[in-house]
């Protein structure tokens, strides 16, 4: 690794167990939108960037395999290889550790829920369950809490999720319109959708769903949501999404999967597990709101 004239070299910190993401994210602010890419991905991913080629982990960042060797150079590093190493190193420390990386035990002994030589139809069933229990054990319970009471506290709920994220964001709504709560959804740029967004006031709760990079709308329904000092809740894959910072409560879910796609599956559990938490506070009047609402 280099000491590069326009940058500072990644710290050595052998007390730390976070050296490369810490280093990642306290300059997250100072790299261009694909390098900000580049940079939630091994952040949130550093056991798939610690042994992904520069091609791999470009696919799964959405972006291009120069970007990562540009990204690796303006962290001070000669190249990929190099950030690699230092992933590898923290990797290794947080296994010799037996911490938890990114909410995996990795000195576990727990039985596999596969063979060996699973399938590839097994490899992404034991991803998704990896990724429901690394979720659960990220989840803050205090913020589970508090996104559950701004969802019962609300006027109206207005749940932001273009793309694959707008199944998701048309399921939560159908789930708390099965508790008689006024909710609606902003997928698109539609005239509709944008009347939606011109009604938020201090009485919405807007819940802004997102992977990797949010889309420029989701983004844009978080900050009006924060300048009419709504509430504000963010359901996102990535530590340093530009929504969770806007948020004032935010959920983290796991994406890893050998797929080509994200997995999402502890993002459907997250939506399930509020719309029930939601449904706890009051079961016994819930269950006549949707009775009555099956009836309609």
């Amino acid at each position: 690794m280099k000491h590069a004239s326009s940058s500072t070299a990644a710290p050595e910190a052998p007390h730390g167990h976070q050296v490369l993401s810490t280093y990642i994210t306290a300059r997250f602010d100072e790299f261009s939108r694909s390098q900000k890419d580049v940079a939630q991905y091994i952040v949130d991913h550093l056991d798939e960037a610690a042994f992904q080629t520069a091609e791999e982990l470009a696919r799964r960042a959405n972006t291009s395999s120069s970007t990562v060797v540009r990204f690796s150079q303006a962290l001070g590093f000669e190249g990929f290889p190099e950030l690699q190493q230092a992933a590898r190193d923290e990797y290794r420390r947080l296994r010799t550790a037996g911490l938890e990386l990114d909410g995996m035990v990795i000195s576990g002994t727990s039985t596999p829920l596969f063979s060996l030589d699973h399938t590839e139809f097994e490899s992404v069933l034991a991803a998704d369950h990896v990724n429901v229990e690394d979720t659960a054990r990220k989840l803050s319970r205090a913020d589970v809490e508090a996104a559950i009471n701004a969802i019962v506290s609300a006027e109206r709920v207005l749940i932001a999720g273009t793309d694959q994220m707008a199944f998701f964001a048309s399921y939560f709504r159908h789930l708390l319109m099965l508790l008689d709560l006024r909710a609606e959804v902003v997928a698109s740029a539609s005239q509709e959708a944008l009347g939606r967004l011109s009604r938020i006031d201090e009485q919405t709760l807007v819940i802004g769903l997102s992977a990797g990079r949010p889309h420029p709308l989701v983004t844009r329904t978080m900050k009006l949501a924060r300048h009419r000092k709504a509430a504000t809740v963010a359901i996102t894959d990535a530590t340093l999404s530009e929504v969770a910072k806007l948020a004032r409560v935010r959920l983290y879910y796991s994406s890893n999967t050998p797929a080509f796609v994200r997995s999402h599956a502890a993002l459907l559990s997250i939506i399930q597990g509020l719309a029930y938490g939601v449904y706890s506070r009051d079961a016994q009047q819930y269950d006549v709101r949707i009775k009555a609402f099956r009836l309609k």
